[in-house]
């Protein structure tokens, strides 16, 4: 299986427990690629750079999700290629530095978009259902 992105749809519990630019966003309406209930941004597997961020923001994510998000293996075209297999969040993809327990989404993001800490995650065929 050839991934290039992990495509995320989480739907955050608390969206205060983000830092936007310095600013905690008690309603969510800074926070980038908020899409109703949902947190959908797309991450490149090489290099951790959320596509399409905001060149120049910086930001610190701890979303309590519990359960209620989908995460899908994308190619090179983001076409879906696979879905994480679990209901809880795959800590080694999106607790970066920190234990999410299978409850959060945890990570720093720098002015480039890049999530600090990031490594080329390893994917186990096992834990992703094809599409």
């Amino acid at each position: 299986m050839k991934a290039t992105y992990l495509e995320v749809s989480a739907k955050v519990q608390y969206w205060e427990d983000a830092v936007v630019n310095g600013d905690f966003d008690k309603t969510g309406g800074k926070i980038p690629f908020k899409k109703g209930d949902l947190w959908c941004p797309v991450i490149r597997l090489k290099d951790g750079v959320i596509d399409e961020w905001n060149k120049g923001d910086v930001a610190h994510f701890y979303f309590k999700v519990c359960d209620a998000g989908e995460y899908f293996l994308l190619d090179e075209n983001k076409k879906r290629i696979a879905k994480w297999g679990d209901y809880y969040v795959p800590d080694d993809l999106l607790c970066i530095g920190e234990n999410g327990y299978g409850d959060y989404i945890i990570f720093k993001v720098d002015a480039d978009g890049r999530i600090e800490g990031w490594s080329i995650p390893s994917i186990e065929p096992l834990e992703w259902e094809r599409i």
